[in-house]
């Protein structure tokens, strides 16, 4: 069995710089010479931020300079310097939200393409990741993935990027004005800051880690209840519900109050930190002025920059956490692309070209777990146009032969052909297309009547849908509903009963118009009545197509060309109806027995 993908975030995480190296391309796309034009304005932009930011301070201290004893007085040169450091603070904010505007659409644009490509490759995964799968954990993943693409950009690009322009700055500030002192102070101080928070991060990335899986499992378990409503209900179980997903929200909260907790130790180290540098550098300046070194304006200066500079600094914390966290929330993303697919298309497939609709399965044999085998060597032929009904007890690999024609798996031994080509040689998409298929199990999506039906063919028109409707015997109740082909289904078309939702499958068959056709229980969930006007319509759409017909009732199947009988994955019988009738064997029994049942039933009914 394939590894449980749904609790990827616990997955030990990728290298960092490796996630990184796949995250820039999405920063800078290639063919996008305008997103690269808008991240180049938007870096420029931001260095003109940073430089509007660092006049501040010169322009404070000038002002506070005019106003001081001993220097030109001058009130027309101190107002024009006040509204100078106004103007600088008003530039600082006016290119920074310039920046956010024209870098956004790199970051949606950047978000929606590694989105599209999540999306494309869980429909490339096989069906056995998807019965595995846990649909709550599963957009979890992809949600948290898709929104740290964002976050990452901004990060990265407009605050340490910046910062480390800015520090380098100032340093080169105080060593021309003030000397290495202060340089090597100020560069002490910020060391010990970020080996502070890099340290406390670090401990408190496994609280968040821990906290991220406990909401994963209580989105899972929240949609996995809600999805199987029904289940929970027959059994009387909503206080059971109630009591698992309270368990995993309690969990959730227990994680979080941890980790809240943890950021209060974080800004309290970062603010004794940050203070003591600033009571420091505050201290040395008033001491540097009693002595005649610096003027009330340079005091002035030192306390300005230095705020500017550790404003953002106090976000480190919280910035190195996203960073961390959104590397794990991409690596977790990251790894849902690099899930290898277990039906891949063969490097010289080509498209599949029906000629006749033969189809063999020749000595086939297949497993889902190497130690319980399900078909054992299978031999079968399908006629052009000829019907094959398949029959058993449940169990015995029926549904399975047209899991393995739609190549959902790969065989382990044999092969499958159509017109005389191996179907793990020609491509998954022209495979699909030859085939339609009426399955047991009917999931619509939740839109109109009308669009999943027309779902059976793109571009199919309104008369062309009506008309499969007709054909499925639909068409009268469609349109005795108030909003006819536009009524709504319902999350997986539970709007409809089950025989409603078969008809509505057929339909979208009959749309289709395949070469062949598979009837999976096609008529499990309708009642005698319709089923009859159902198997009319089968008949008819049976002609001229290579048809395989999965059945429990034999009563659907007596007018096929042969009837195959498995039992544990082996042909047991084999033969027309009368054949197999004649032959008094398995066939004949089960015959007799639904024969007796429907006896009873009709009884009871009088």
């Amino acid at each position: 069995m394939p590894p449980d993908h749904a609790s990827a975030t616990t997955a030990a995480p990728e290298q960092g710089w490796e996630t990184l190296r796949r995250f820039i391309p999405y920063l800078w796309p290639k063919h996008e010479p305008a997103l690269r034009a808008r991240v180049v304005i938007a870096l420029l932009l931001v260095l003109a931020a940073k430089a509007a930011v660092l006049l501040m301070p010169f322009a404070y201290k000038a002002a506070i300079d005019r106003m001081t004893p001993g220097f030109e007085p001058g009130v027309m040169i101190a107002v024009a310097l006040v509204v100078a450091y106004a103007g600088a603070r008003f530039g600082g904010v006016l290119f920074d939200n310039m920046r956010n505007a024209i870098f956004e659409l790199v970051g949606q644009d950047a978000g929606r393409r590694l989105s599209v490509e999540v999306f494309s490759q869980l429909h490339r995964l096989s069906l056995r990741y998807h019965l595995e799968r846990r649909t709550g954990a599963l957009t979890k993943i992809v949600e948290r993935g898709t929104k740290s693409i964002d976050t990452m950009l901004y990060f990265l690009l407009f605050n340490i990027g910046p910062t480390i322009f800015e520090l380098s700055a100032v340093c080169l500030i105080f060593f021309f004005k003030f000397g290495w002192g202060l340089v090597a102070a100020t560069l002490f101080a910020i060391a010990c800051y970020i080996r502070f928070t890099r340290k406390v991060t670090e401990w408190r990335t496994k609280m968040r880690r821990a906290m991220v899986e406990y909401d994963t499992r209580a989105a899972a378990r929240a949609v996995d209840s809600l999805l199987n409503y029904e289940t929970v209900k027959y059994f009387s179980a909503e206080a059971r519900e109630t009591a698992n997903y309270g368990q995993a929200v309690e969990d959730y909260a227990r994680a979080a109050t941890k980790n809240e907790s943890s950021l209060a130790l974080l800004n309290v180290g970062q603010s004794l930190i940050t203070n003591l540098m600033m009571a420091g550098a505050m201290g040395y300046s008033v001491y540097g002025w009693s002595k005649g070194w610096y003027s009330p304006g340079d005091v002035v200066f030192i306390n300005t920059i230095l705020s500017q500079l550790f404003r953002p600094l106090d976000m480190l914390g919280m910035v190195y956490r996203e960073i961390r966290q959104g590397l794990i929330d991409m690596e977790a993303m990251f790894r849902l692309v690099d899930t290898p697919a277990e039906v891949t298309d063969a490097p010289d497939a080509k498209p599949l070209a029906v000629t006749g609709g033969l189809v063999r399965f020749e000595d086939v044999t297949f497993h889902y777990d190497p130690e319980r085998p399900i078909l054992k060597g299978i031999d079968l032929s399908i006629r052009p146009g000829g019907t094959l009904a398949v029959v058993g007890p449940s169990g015995a690999g029926k549904s399975t032969l047209a899991r393995i024609l739609y190549r959902f798996y790969d065989i382990s031994g044999g092969r499958v052909t159509i017109d005389g080509q191996d179907i793990a040689h020609v491509t998954q998409e022209s495979l699909r297309r030859a085939i339609g298929i009426v399955p047991q199990d009917t999931v619509l999506f939740n839109d109109t009547i009308g669009y999943n039906i027309g779902y059976g063919r793109e571009g199919a028109t309104r008369n062309e849908i009506e008309a499969a409707a007709q054909g499925a015997a639909i068409h009268d109740f469609i349109l005795s509903l108030p909003h006819g082909y536009e009524t709504k289904v319902g999350e997986r078309g539970l709007k409809l009963s089950g025989g409603e939702k078969q008809r509505v499958a057929i339909a979208r068959s009959l749309l289709k118009n395949p070469p062949i056709l598979i009837l999976d229980e096609a008529t499990s969930a309708l009642d005698s009545r319709t089923e009859a006007d159902i198997q009319a319509t089968l008949r008819g759409v049976e002609q001229g197509r290579t048809t395989i017909v999965i059945a429990h009732r034999l009563s659907t199947i007596v007018h096929a060309d042969e009837i195959v009988v498995l039992e544990a994955g082996r042909i047991a019988e084999r033969g027309s109806h009368a054949e197999l009738m004649a032959r008094d064997g398995l066939y004949a029994e089960m015959w007799m027995r639904q024969a007796s049942e429907a006896e009873e039933k009709d009884k009871e009914a009088a």
